[in-house]
């Protein structure tokens, strides 16, 4: 099987910065996209940012210019860096991740347990 663990969340003040952290685990082959999704009260979960094996990436439009997702593959690990951060942002954050277990199979999505983020004052 395959986990996925986020850290990082927190409390930040408006226009303050946060680091999330994903760290996947478990009989890994590959692993293909990675991304960040975030779910608010009272509202569906969203994609944030996602990053292909090969660096390629793709950002929401409310987070575009403020928040960077990178990864490093050695690792099987997945950041966001958020910057300038906003209320808006308070959200739950999922670590969202297509592996393949052996080169065989299908590949399989996987998601975290989330880690919350709270931009308040």
């Amino acid at each position: 099987q395959v986990q996925l663990v986020e850290s990082g969340g927190g409390l930040v003040q408006p226009g303050g910065s946060l680091r999330l952290s994903c760290a996947a685990s478990g009989s890994i082959f590959s692993i293909r996209a990675m991304g960040w999704y975030r779910q608010a009260p009272g509202k569906q979960r969203e994609l944030v940012a996602t990053i292909t094996s090969g660096g390629s990436t793709n950002y929401a439009d409310s987070v575009k210019g403020r928040f960077a997702i990178v990864r490093d593959n050695a690792k099987n690990t997945v950041f966001l860096q958020m910057n300038s951060l906003k209320p808006e942002d308070t959200a739950v954050y999922y670590c969202n991740a297509d592996v393949a277990l052996l080169p065989t199979l299908p590949v399989m999505n996987y998601w975290g347990k989330g880690t919350l983020v709270t931009v308040s004052s």
